[in-house]
C-alpha cells in the first residue's frame, strides 16, 4: 500500500487513539503512542480500530501486546476498551513514576477498561506486581488501587481449567535499622 493511499487511513487511526490519556498514567498522557503491527482497519462509523500481526501499542511506560488489538471508542470519541489476544497477551505500565518495575499482566485475553482504570485478563491469567505474582482463569486489576480479585471465568471458555487461585507473596524487605533492632 503507497503512503497516499495509507495516510488518510493512518490519520484515522491516530485521530482514533488521540484521546487515549484515559488508559494511561497522567504523566503518559504526553507522550506520543506508537502503533505497531502487520495490518491495520478502521471503521469510523462503529469506533473500532483492529489491529493485526505481532501488534505492539506503547504509549510512555505504559505497553500492550497481542497477535490482534481491538480499541474500542464510546460516542465522545474517547477510548472506551482495547482488547488485546493472544498466546498470550500482555499489559505492563509503571503505577508511580518512582517505580522500577511496571506492573506486568498476562492472559489470552486482555480487556482494558479505559474509563474504570481496570484490567480484566481471562484464561491463563497472571499478574506480577513488585514480586508478588497472582494466577487464575480470570483476574480483573484496578490500575487505581492496585488491587486484584481472582477467580474462575464463569461464562467463558478457557485453554486451561484452573479450579483455584495461585498468589505468591514476597516479605517486606527490611531496612538496615529494623535489622538492628
Amino acid at each position: 500500500m503507497s503512503l497516499v493511499k495509507s495516510l488518510p487511513l493512518l490519520l484515522s487511526l491516530s485521530a482514533a487513539l488521540g484521546s487515549v490519556s484515559a488508559w494511561a498514567l497522567p504523566n503518559d498522557n504526553e507522550q506520543p503512542i506508537r502503533i505497531q503491527a502487520n495490518e491495520a482497519q478502521l471503521d469510523d462509523k462503529q469506533g473500532v480500530a483492529t489491529y493485526k500481526g505481532d501488534v505492539i501499542i506503547t504509549q510512555g511506560s505504559m505497553k500492550i501486546t497481542g497477535n490482534t488489538v481491538t480499541i474500542t471508542r464510546n460516542a465522545a470519541g474517547e477510548i472506551d476498551i482495547v482488547t488485546s489476544v493472544g498466546n498470550l497477551a500482555y499489559f505492563e505500565q509503571l503505577q508511580k513514576a518512582t517505580d522500577s518495575k511496571p506492573v506486568q499482566a498476562y492472559a489470552v485475553t486482555i480487556q482494558y477498561h479505559a474509563p474504570q482504570n481496570r484490567i480484566v485478563l481471562i484464561d491463563k491469567a497472571k499478574v506480577i506486581n513488585d514480586g508478588n505474582t497472582t494466577e487464575g482463569e480470570k483476574i480483573v486489576y484496578d490500575t487505581v488501587k492496585q488491587v486484584a480479585n481472582a477467580g474462575r471465568a464463569n461464562g467463558s471458555t478457557v485453554t486451561a481449567p484452573r479450579p483455584r487461585i495461585d498468589m505468591v507473596i514476597q516479605p517486606k524487605k527490611k531496612t538496615d535499622q529494623q535489622k538492628a533492632q
